[in-house]
């Protein structure tokens, strides 16, 4: 996995005649005929609450399973690894942004970011320098000030803290970066910095962006928009 190449108009995920239902459910979840993201695309993925977002990454990440189809994210599809083999295909090519952030909270602001180098070889084999140095080149990137940098990340503002856990997902060069819902709890204004500040530093090191809301008025920030009502043939079932 750590060898495969990306074409720029190559699809770095693609979803083929993929169904998920829950154990014990009498109906499923997602039901999707087919959906293509190419290297370097900024993608917005949005609908409502229940419409099957989190499920759709879950499935990205390799957190759960397709109950049918395949789910091939660079040169691997998903559906065939085992759970260790997705964990650390996971951790090798995917930068994630959660919704609360979950950060550590008593670590300090870079300890949180190299985290994930600790936990991959192959993205700190794409460190140059230092992984502090590199923390701190995000950083200056993504604003954050130089004073809250070895403050617990506990200390630090929302805003200030979602600087942190883009940096995070975007140190080692992964890939793919997902970002589900990061912005939920700034204003307008913030938001659409916070999300031209993640473009930007997605082009740098290379990565595909998967950015999930709820919000609509986010959408005119990407070049792609992707409502999932309308892909998701099972309706909204959750």
């Amino acid at each position: 996995m750590s060898s495969f190449q990306i074409d720029s108009n190559q699809a770095v995920i693609e979803l083929n005649k993929v169904i998920f239902q829950w154990p014990n459910s009498d109906s499923a979840t997602l039901d999707i005929e087919h959906l293509s993201v190419k290297a370097n695309e900024h993608v917005f993925i949005k609908g409502p609450s229940g419409c099957g977002k989190s499920t759709l990454l879950s499935l990205l990440t390799g957190i759960n399973v397709a109950t049918q189809g395949e789910v091939q994210l660079l040169d691997s599809n998903l559906t065939q690894l085992s759970s260790s083999q997705r964990d650390r295909f996971r951790a090798d090519n995917i930068g994630y942004i959660f919704q609360q952030f979950n950060l550590l909270p008593y670590l300090s602001v870079v300890e949180n970011i190299v985290l994930p180098c600790q936990f991959s070889s192959q993205r700190k084999s794409n460190v140059t320098g230092s992984l502090a140095q590199r923390a701190h080149e995000l950083l200056d990137k993504l604003h954050l000030p130089k004073s809250v940098r070895e403050k617990p990340v506990i200390d630090l503002s929302i805003g200030q803290q979602q600087r942190v856990a883009a940096a995070r997902a975007l140190i080692g060069e992964p890939k793919i970066v997902i970002a589900d819902e990061p912005t939920s709890a700034l204003d307008y204004d913030n938001r659409s910095a916070f999300i031209e500040l993640l473009m930007e530093e997605a082009n740098r090191v290379g990565s595909t962006l998967v950015f999930v809301s709820h919000d609509p008025t986010l959408e005119s920030l990407f070049e792609r928009v992707i409502h999932l009502p309308t892909l998701n043939r099972a309706g909204d079932q959750q």
